[in-house]
């Protein structure tokens, strides 16, 4: 009885041999692909700026009828803080937008006049805009970026005794071209943040102050200058990533 056990046992385990031997291979299954996210620059957005600035303004005098006589130059440098809004569209990996900028300015230069040593001139840019456009690079969340367009300064120039006294003062709203590159990170689907350098070409104008001109008398003040800017940005950019893309292993 028991070889007739063991028999029958081995019998069903040659059966199972060649019945699995059969059977066809189980195909691979490829794993399912994984959808990688890109990111989308499009948008309007809104944020924050501050940093550094400094302000060159180079004096002159041009009296009646004669040619402008050069004073020298000053440099005045401090913080700056704002905010801006605009608005960029994506194609591919190139990105095009649209910004207006306002900046309270605290930037203040002093010098003693080349001119009339008894006085010093001074000039303070209280507030700064800037109106441009953009064209960047982006390698997904990371955007390079060039801007140019137009930009407007308040300035305030005082014309002091060596004392202290203030003699004279004028105020302008000056326009005039900027220049600017800049760096920004999208570090969430809604948020970036950035570094940014502006270089604003004010120009030359005139200026009539208060009283007679004290440093020539009936003479008009021509003053140039340009600004540096340098701000670490932050922006809310409304929407977030765009359609994902499939990458395939």
């Amino acid at each position: 009885m028991k070889k007739v056990i063991l028999g029958t046992l081995g019998l069903v385990a040659l059966s199972g041999s060649a019945m699995a031997a059969d059977l066809p291979a189980r195909a691979y299954k490829a794993p399912p692909p994984v959808m990688a996210a890109i990111y989308d620059w499009s948008g309007f957005y809104i944020g924050a700026n501050g940093g550094w600035g400094q302000s060159r303004n180079c004096w002159g005098v041009t009296p009646v009828g004669a040619a402008t006589i050069a004073d020298g130059c000053g440099t005045g440098s401090g913080g700056v803080f704002g905010g801006q809004l605009g608005y960029r569209w994506q194609t591919g990996q190139f990105v095009f937008g649209v910004e207006a900028q306002g900046d309270w300015a605290d930037l203040k230069s002093w010098r003693v006049s080349t001119i009339a040593p008894a006085f010093t001139t001074g000039v303070k840019v209280d507030g700064l805009a800037l109106f441009t456009g953009q064209i960047g690079y982006a390698w997904n969340n990371a955007l390079v970026y060039v801007k140019g367009g137009a930009a407007w300064v308040h300035n305030r120039y005082d014309i002091n005794t060596i004392a202290g006294v203030n003699v004279a003062s004028a105020s302008s709203d000056r326009w005039g071209g900027a220049l600017g590159v800049g760096f920004e990170y999208g570090f969430s689907p809604n948020w970036t943040v950035g570094l940014e350098y502006d270089r604003l070409f004010m120009g030359d104008a005139n200026n009539s102050f208060s009283v007679v001109n004290p440093l020539i008398a009936g003479g008009l003040n021509r003053i140039g200058q340009d600004v540096d800017l340098l701000t670490l940005r932050v922006n809310y950019k409304f929407g977030g990533y765009g359609s994902p893309v499939v990458a395939r292993y």
